[in-house]
């Protein structure tokens, strides 16, 4: 067979020597496949070389290629940095995606808010909170704060409950337990509560020996004083921190500081598994699943894997790496991360700015724990054979049998699923959710606010269709931004045509969305309706519908992006539904804009609790006056009285 890039080809003259990124583009300029090269005309002439001498893989994303662009750079550690950001911005299909075996939380200290709190978290922190972990159990990192929480009493109460007990001058049940030093009604001041996190966050980052010594001092000199109340307390605390540490398991004898990485894998899949120790201790670990959807050997794919690691974990990188082989462009890579430590928190601490070193250990309590590491990357990578629900394999039977049944020219690589949801013809609105490879791109999704409310869901559905398919043509003959700039501006909004689009319902609804979309969409655009009660494919020109065998994986499909565009539209109807309530519930009060009834219902959080409330408690909210207070009073209470 002839190789299909050789159609678009570039003269070889054409491509720089320079080091740079390229880009493969399918036939509606979406990014299939990016990578980077030292030199890019040596790079970009293996693509275009004998199809036999092609790895499959390749193949697949050379045949949904249509064009190959590339952007120069200075040096390698800039391709690689380029590389990582337009993978991130592309989500290109023909490059591996990490995925996190589960979902890990962190003990996060708020250190970005006014009164710091501690709290359990997932996913993202905001810029400038401190977090240590992950862990494997939420339980865990309960159990350990729990311990924490008797020597460094920080708030951990929701915002709701710290401003109720601030507006009332009562502290809740976790001062009189001494589990908090009760900020919110002045026990302590703001400036000394958050000295106080700053100690937990020392503490929990491996800076124990100086508790550790000042809990004893304090407890001898308690007790050379005859104070023996203090000295018990004192000793309680000494020992639930002694019992905190003894959670966090000890790797090394020296207090350094190291992330270990292994990978067990095979020709299509990888697992991965990353251990984070802080001053000798384990302190952390995380795992990670990977479809090796292009061929990349283990020093490629740990190169990969580090650029994704310490992107989510800027604020966290180690002077030291432990690896079971070296990663390709390693020098660039240390150099890379080297330059992230400068803004980390570490550096800001005093702590000398260094490069990263990649180890491979040879002999020593190092090698011992890798292997450690590596039988979790074993264990992770045999519970994900055992999980292919969401696995790469099925995903492609799944869109390859929606092709099939379907008729279209290619696999459906982006769908798009629209509903409408609204109560009585009241707060209409439409949601709009992508799946991409079988998978949501949440990014993607949209949601609209119909024109008019109306109890017609097909004129909705009309509607919405046209503006979305309005969207796309706009999008598409407005110039494009130039690639360097684009990596730092956000994704055009609607910049990528569909291959179908399902629609919530049967033949009616079909009929308003080919309608709404008219001639705004392409011949390559397919449209179905899914048929709620009997799962039925109604497709444009056919008297019948399609009928998918009952347990196929192209089935199971549909039913998650229906599934999902429902709840995402109903999920938006609510949200209108209960913003409206709450702010005709304060109109007409004189005085009261936005800005003072989002003050109202950040302190009071529902009309309930503000007509409960007395004039003096109004008035504690900031912007709010006496005559403010007493017409919010007197209006709450006359809807109260007026209604029947």
């Amino acid at each position: 067979m002839r190789n299909p890039a050789l159609a678009f080809r570039p003269e070889p003259g054409a491509i720089p020597e320079a080091p740079g990124c390229y880009q493969f583009k399918d036939g509606h300029g979406r990014v299939v496949y990016v990578g980077k090269a030292k030199s890019l005309r040596q790079r970009l002439g293996n693509y275009f070389q004998a199809w036999h001498n092609i790895a499959p893989r390749t193949r697949a994303m050379l045949e949904a290629a249509r064009s190959v662009e590339w952007i120069v750079v200075d040096s390698e550690v800039e391709a690689l940095h380029l590389e990582y950001t337009l993978i991130q911005r592309h989500r290109p299909r023909y490059n591996v995606r990490y995925r996190d075996d589960k979902s890990y939380p962190h003990l996060v200290l708020t250190a970005s808010e006014e009164v710091p709190r501690a709290r359990v978290q997932r996913g993202r922190v905001a810029k400038g909170d401190l977090r240590f972990g992950p862990y494997a159990h939420a339980y865990a990192i309960r159990e350990t704060l729990d311990l924490l929480l008797r020597t460094f009493p920080v708030r951990t109460c929701s915002q709701g409950i710290y401003d109720r007990a601030a507006r009332t001058g009562k502290p809740c049940l976790l001062h009189h337990i001494d589990r908090c030093a009760a900020p919110c009604v002045g026990k302590i001041s703001l400036e000394d509560h958050r000295t106080l996190v700053e100690r937990l966050g020392h503490f929990l980052d491996g800076e124990t020996g100086p508790v550790l010594r000042q809990l004893e001092a304090d407890m001898q000199a308690a007790s050379a004083e005859l104070n023996f109340e203090a000295a018990a307390r004192l000793r309680d605390q000494l020992t639930a921190v002694r019992k905190a540490l003894e959670k966090q398991q000890v790797v090394s004898a020296k207090s350094e500081d190291f992330d270990a990485i292994a990978i067990h894998e095979d020709e299509l899949e990888a697992a991965v598994q990353a251990f984070f120790v802080r001053r000798g201790r384990l302190v952390g670990r995380k795992g990670w699943t990977v479809d090796k959807v292009e061929p990349l050997t283990t020093s490629q794919l740990l190169t990969s894997f580090v650029l994704q690691l310490y992107a989510d974990r800027d604020d966290d990188i180690p002077p030291q790496v432990v690896v079971p082989v070296e990663p390709d462009d390693a020098e660039a890579l240390s150099l890379l991360l080297a330059e992230q430590r400068r803004h980390t928190r570490a550096g800001s601490r005093g702590r000398p700015i260094q490069r990263v070193r990649f180890q491979v250990p040879q002999r020593g309590d190092k090698v011992a724990f890798l292997e450690t590491v590596t039988e979790n990357a074993r264990e992770a990578f045999q519970r994900a054979r055992l999980k292919r629900a969401s696995d790469f394999e099925s995903r492609s039977r799944a869109l390859k049998e929606l092709q099939d049944t379907l008729d279209l020219d290619e696999a459906p690589l982006r769908i798009e699923c629209f509903d409408i949801s609204h109560l009585g013809g009241t707060e209409v609105v439409g949601s709009m959710v992508v799946f991409e490879d079988g998978l949501p791109r949440k990014s993607d999704y949209r949601r609209f606010k119909l024109s008019i409310d109306r109890n017609d869901d097909f004129a909705s559905m009309q509607e919405v269709i046209r503006r979305r398919f309005a969207r796309l043509a706009q999008t598409q003959q407005a110039p494009a931004p130039s690639e360097v700039a684009a990596t730092e501006q956000a994704v055009r909004r609607f910049a990528y045509p569909p291959n179908l689009v399902v629609i919530d319902g049967g033949v009616g609804q079909l009929r308003a969305a080919l309608a709404g979309a008219g001639e705004l969409a392409t011949a390559d655009v397919a449209f179905v309706g899914l048929a709620k009660k009997f799962e039925e494919l109604w497709v444009p020109g056919r008297s019948r519908p399609v009928v998918l065998p009952r347990g196929s994986e192209a089935l199971y499909l549909v039913q998650r992006v229906r599934d999902e565009a429902h709840r995402f539209a109903i999920t938006y109807q609510r949200s209108r539904r209960s913003s409206s309530v709450a702010s005709s519930a304060l109109d007409g009060v004189a005085g009261v804009g936005p800005a003072r009834r989002k003050a109202l219902f950040r302190s009071f959080g529902s009309v309930a609790a503000m007509r409960r409330a007395t004039v003096e408690e109004l008035m504690a909210v900031p912007g709010v006056s006496r005559t403010i207070a007493t017409a919010v009073h007197d209006h709450l209470h006359a809807t109260v009285e007026d209604a029947p």
